[in-house]
């Protein structure tokens, strides 16, 4: 903390002493956090299973909401959290509620089933679900 005095007006009197505190370095300390704060945030919105997601000629920014992740070994989860098949829909209701956006995304595996994701996302929307998307990544769609 640095102390200085005023300068005086003429009058040969000392003035109050003034004392400044330089905000400079807690300012890019708060810089510092933002920058790791940005970058971990989206490390942990693509966190969970490793799953081979179908392609897609026109593949969009991924929305936000409630993630379901269906793997190949038809591991299923919710949010990066295993559930079982049974406990899906009470696990869905649970994440809706606290979730902001009451959208489910379904992040599938290209060798899931279409019955199932179908049976998954008709659990989301008995859950209270107002919107449903498919997660995809860039590339050509006539792959196999």
């Amino acid at each position: 903390m640095a102390v200085t005095s005023l300068p005086s007006g003429g009058d040969g009197e000392e003035s109050g002493i003034v004392a400044e505190i330089n905000i400079t370095p807690l300012t890019d300390i708060f810089l510092v956090l933002l920058i790791i704060f940005m970058v971990t945030s989206s490390v942990i919105s693509n966190q969970g299973k490793e799953v081979d997601l179908p392609n897609s000629v026109v593949a969009s920014q991924t929305p936000a909401g409630v993630t379901v992740t269906v793997t190949a070994d038809d591991e299923i989860q919710v949010d990066g959290q295993p559930v079982s098949i049974e406990g899906l829909g009470p696990a869905l209701e649970t994440a809706l509620a606290a979730a902001r956006e009451k959208v489910v995304i379904l992040r599938g595996d290209r060798s899931v089933v279409l019955g199932r994701a179908v049976g998954i996302l008709d659990l989301a929307q008995e859950a209270g679900a107002t919107g449903i998307a498919l997660a995809t990544k860039p590339g050509a769609a006539t792959d196999g």
